[in-house]
């Protein structure tokens, strides 16, 4: 991994959870979730292609590994590139 991947993934992970923040619950501690549209089964996204999301919405069960990518998407009614989006501007980085 480069400085500037780790110093992306560290600004985003600093951020606190996406979803979280979305839905007016604030700012809460974060993991970093790398994006999944767009890549194929054993596929990981660019480390510039990544969110933070705090345990319950990444791993837990009512999180994007644990409702699976469609599933969470249709319960928050938002896609990861659309938080990808809001973390961008979030950070000032063009897409």
């Amino acid at each position: 991994m480069t400085k500037a991947e780790q110093q992306h993934l560290s600004r985003v992970a600093a951020l606190g959870c996406v979803l979280c923040r979305r839905l007016g619950l604030g700012e809460t501690p974060a993991t970093i979730h790398h994006i999944r549209a767009g890549q194929g089964m054993s596929q990981r996204a660019s480390h510039f292609e990544t969110i933070g999301l705090c345990y319950p919405h990444h791993q837990g069960d009512e999180g994007v590994h644990g409702l699976g990518r469609r599933a969470f998407e249709a319960r928050y009614g938002c896609t990861e590139r659309e938080l990808l989006a809001e973390v961008r501007e979030l950070l000032g980085v063009a897409a």
